[in-house]
């Protein structure tokens, strides 16, 4: 069984595929029944590699441009304490979870650097209160860990 490949534009970034406006070859059913579907990619067409340089552009005005950028930019979110407050139980179980859009906001407020959410790496989601430690994607070689304080309320 021969295994076919379509040609997309990523309009995300996908970890282990790609950034946005790269355009990559991935399995049809990949392509179709995920990426599609969901916004991280479009059909590769030749008027569609004129959308890739508009992707590049608005990309290269959001994302960190330098290795030594993004280094600061570290260094000042590994000093960073962000506090959140949710609602929580008396066990301490948060009622909901708190994902990287509130932590996005949240470092945002605590006087970091403006971060993107999908740069924001959550493993399990965090429902409960206490300290956690949240790995924040910078740049291709560099992350950050930040203290993130949950308090139930």
């Amino acid at each position: 069984m021969s295994r076919t490949a379509t040609k997309l534009i990523l309009t995300q970034e996908v970890t282990g595929l790609g950034a946005p406006g790269d355009i990559v070859e991935v399995a049809a059913g990949y392509g179709r029944n995920y990426l599609i579907p969901r916004g991280f990619a479009i059909r590769w067409t030749r008027g569609g590699e004129k959308q890739v340089e508009q992707i590049k552009r608005a990309r290269a005005v959001r994302e960190i441009r330098t290795l030594e950028e993004a280094q600061a930019a570290a260094g000042q979110l590994e000093k960073l304490t962000v506090r959140l407050k949710r609602k929580a139980g008396n066990s301490g179980r948060l009622f909901g979870s708190v994902g990287p859009s509130d932590i996005a906001a949240a470092v945002k407020e605590a006087g970091g650097p403006d971060v993107d959410k999908r740069k924001i790496v959550v493993t399990d989601p965090i429902k409960t209160a206490g300290s956690h430690r949240v790995q924040i994607r910078l740049h291709s070689e560099v992350s950050a860990a930040v203290k993130l304080d949950v308090q139930g309320s």
